[in-house]
């Protein structure tokens, strides 16, 4: 079995071929005759909007929902990737610290004058 490694390039391809999502939840407001009335909710620059949704379109709105979630792993995948490339270059470029060496001679109190 072969494993690839993604690179953080590939997940930006990924995400851009993402063309439409939505953010927020679908659900079930009854049954009716002719099915399930669904309501679409979600928060918009910090209010709560909810939305009444055809039978017809819930198919659609649940792969837009299921597409932003898809968005958000491969963004958290990205930032890990990222953070950890940059935690292995800025470890690599570190020094140790090292102590000053040990003098022979006792250091001498500054005079005060």
């Amino acid at each position: 079995m072969t494993t690839t490694k993604t690179t953080p390039e590939a997940l930006l391809q990924q995400i851009a071929a993402i063309e439409q999502m939505e953010r927020g939840t679908l659900c079930v407001l009854r049954h009716g005759p002719h099915g399930p009335y669904f309501n679409f909710q979600t928060r918009e620059q910090g209010r709560h909007h909810s939305q009444y949704v055809p039978s017809e379109q819930e198919p659609i709105l649940r792969a837009n929902i299921a597409a932003y979630e898809q968005f958000k792993a491969l963004v958290d995948e990205y930032v890990r990737l990222v953070s950890e490339r940059s935690r292995q270059e800025r470890l690599a470029g570190a020094k140790k610290k090292r102590r000053p060496p040990n003098s022979s001679s006792p250091r001498k109190p500054k005079s005060r004058n």
